[in-house]
């Protein structure tokens, strides 16, 4: 069997595939890349034995059909060095051996036994199916990822959960201390349905999905997923079991204050090093037209405060967050303005982007904490 590809689509393809396999797999035949040629066109197959994606890669020439593992390490130590040029693959698929041409050398090495390797069941007709353009789904999958948690004794926290209810779509996560929630209007079905998806594909999903109009296609049912976009497929278990009433925890504060996202974000960044590094916490004192970001480490005697023009009209506040993570949150937000919802220390804070992204509403929530005479934490 013969064929011919371009070297950068290959490379491409194949180190996006290679975030998938772990370093130590139950299955050596795991530590390979699946190759199927069929119709002119090459499927790339990686597998943790949990989550599966598959990519396609257009063949310029192509003689023969068949399916064949290949070594992780040596066909991405082989082709990542190689500048843009036609590759010419000849494979002996009954001994195994493969050949690789290229313009100035060759490689040759061997080729594993395409039947061990595991396949996947597909998700069933009759499963739920979510179609939404691609650059609405990384958005969501960027502003909810950090949010997730690493937590053992609560898995459905550990990763993002799609809700999908007769209005919109909401994609959550949350850790308990932070709450990222994302309400995409232009998805909705008339028979409400709900996944968590783990947080290993959702990276994946982020990595490879390209930012366009192009259609993706989910379905599901309460044990895995199907995700279809233009380039390939990713197959995955879903996590089990009941994620928390995040609509409950979700606070309506009578105080607003807008600020700029890019001045708070670095106000903070020269701010939090001064903090104590147990607690990171930061303190804001807001009123009218000011905020002052303050943080202090009594055990060093380091302590740092800057001013910042703000647009408030409330009354006078002090409250105080988790530096790092109100950094990240403001990160994950593709915007120029910021609104806080604030109540008092007792009840989380609110952030929001000033301009809500079209048909999306965005909501991000995080503890607050107060200043006495020594910093309590106050609980959602």
């Amino acid at each position: 069997m013969r064929f011919t590809l371009s070297s950068s689509a290959l490379n491409a393809r194949l180190q996006s595939l290679a975030k998938v396999i772990n370093s130590k797999n139950s299955l050596p035949i795991l530590d390979s890349f699946l190759f199927e040629v069929s119709n002119s066109g090459l499927k790339i197959t990686a597998s943790d034995n949990e989550n599966v994606m598959t990519s396609l890669v257009p063949l310029s020439e192509c003689d023969g059909e068949g399916s064949f593992a290949v070594p992780n390490r040596t066909i991405l130590d082989a082709v990542k060095e190689l500048p843009e040029q036609p590759l010419q693959f000849e494979v002996d698929i009954e001994a195994l051996t493969i050949k690789i041409l290229y313009q100035n050398g060759m490689y040759n090495f061997t080729a594993q036994n395409a039947d061990e390797y595991p396949h996947t069941q597909a998700v069933p007709d009759g499963a739920h199916v979510i179609t939404m353009a691609s650059n609405s789904l990384v958005n969501n999958i960027t502003r909810s990822l950090f949010a997730t948690a690493t937590d053992e004794l609560r898995p459905v926290m550990n990763g993002i959960y799609f809700d999908l209810t007769t209005d919109y779509l909401a994609i959550v996560a949350t850790d308990g201390h932070k709450l990222v929630r994302n309400q995409d209007y232009t998805v909705k079905s008339d028979t409400p349905a709900s996944f968590i998806l783990p947080k290993k594909p959702a990276t994946l999903l982020k990595n490879v999905l390209s930012k366009d109009d192009s259609d993706v296609v989910i379905k599901f049912d309460d044990r895995t997923t199907e995700i279809r976009f233009a380039e390939g497929q990713l197959c995955c278990r879903l996590i089990e079991g009941n994620y928390p009433n995040y609509n409950s925890v979700i606070p309506e504060n009578p105080h607003n204050m807008s600020i700029d996202r890019k001045s708070l974000i670095g106000a903070l960044r020269r701010v939090l090093p001064f903090a104590s590094e147990s607690s990171q916490l930061v303190r804001f004192r807001i009123e009218s037209g000011k905020l002052e970001v303050s943080s202090e480490d009594i055990d060093f005697a380091t302590s740092a405060k800057e001013q910042i023009v703000c647009d408030y009209n409330g009354p006078q506040m002090s409250i105080g967050f988790k530096g790092s993570s109100l950094q990240e949150i403001l990160n994950n937000l593709d915007c120029d303005e910021v609104n806080f919802q604030l109540a008092d220390p007792s009840r989380a804070g609110v952030i929001v982007p000033t301009e809500q992204p079209e048909n999306v509403n965005v909501h991000t929530m995080l503890k607050t904490y107060f200043f006495v005479d020594k910093i309590c934490f106050i609980p959602l």
